[in-house]
């Protein structure tokens, strides 16, 4: 799909939302992105490069948080020149709308922890380019519908809503399957972050027993039998060490064969769809 047909986007073709867990440099996102792109055209979805210019909920300020953000900017305006590729980050505060992310990023990304922060989410909605909020980790999915209002409030209704989980005791999500009914049920495309799905909060990232990545395929194979609109997974060329999100980041030979099985039960499933 080429960029300025983003705001058409409707769910119903598969979209393929991945990258870094955050922008480290060029160099890593230019080969990410270059390996997804490829894999995505090979599985005929579309594809949308993300990475999050500001990791703001590291769970220590020792940990590396992001790059300056003129910096991450011109990495992410050098991708969409050098693939022809749409973009996507997470916003924290309406400053950085001002400060160029409104315009450089093609869909903007509201933090599962900010999602029910009125001010912020108003604001990203009324640039006007399509919105994707994160459920929140403490909202049942029936939540998200206060926050569907509050983005059509400002007359933007170009949603997509992405399930990661909620909170089950102190560190473990756990991924309802109904959640992705409810969700389906407010009108609006809804996608799977299946990586953030089995993350282990409280542990380091870059300790090994932070991320249960054997669950990966079941909750993958389950959530395309669902008949989402698309996939969110974190992908980088060398996981272990990665930035941020070491224990759950995908490497190129698991994304390749966790991704393809996605989408194949993905299109199987919809054919199904259409035939009933």
């Amino acid at each position: 799909m080429k960029i300025s047909e983003w705001t058409k986007w409707d769910g119903s073709r598969q979209l393929l939302m991945a990258g870094n867990c955050v922008l480290e440099n060029k160099a890593i996102a230019f080969k990410t992105i270059d390996y997804l792109k490829k894999l995505a055209n090979s599985l005929d979805v579309d594809f949308i490069f993300k990475a999050s210019y500001k990791k703001d909920n590291r769970s220590s300020d020792q940990y590396f948080s992001g790059l300056p953000l003129d910096e991450a900017l011109r990495i992410f305006e050098d991708a969409k020149k050098e693939f022809d590729i749409a973009v996507v980050s997470d916003v924290h505060y309406p400053t950085e709308l001002e400060a160029g992310v409104a315009e450089v990023m093609d869909v903007l990304q509201v933090p599962a922890y900010l999602a029910m922060q009125t001010e912020l989410v108003q604001a990203i909605a009324r640039v006007g380019k399509p919105v994707n909020v994160k459920k929140a980790q403490f909202l049942a999915p029936e939540g998200m519908a206060k926050v569907c209002k509050k983005i059509e409030s400002v007359g933007n209704q170009s949603i997509i809503l992405t399930e990661r989980g909620t909170c089950f005791g102190y560190q473990d999500l756990v991924v309802d399957p109904r959640s992705f009914q409810i969700m389906k049920g407010l009108g609006y495309p809804v996608i799977f972050d299946a990586g953030h799905s089995i993350r282990r909060y409280g542990i380091p990232s870059a300790d090994p027993s932070g991320g249960s990545k054997h669950f990966l395929k079941t909750l993958m194979s389950a959530s395309a039998a669902t008949n989402l609109a698309g996939l969110f997974i974190e992908v980088h060329p060398d996981p272990k060490n990665a930035l941020c999100d070491a224990a759950s980041q995908l490497s190129f030979d698991e994304a390749g064969r966790l991704i393809t099985r996605y989408f194949d039960i993905a299109k199987f499933v919809k054919e199904l769809a259409n035939e009933i």
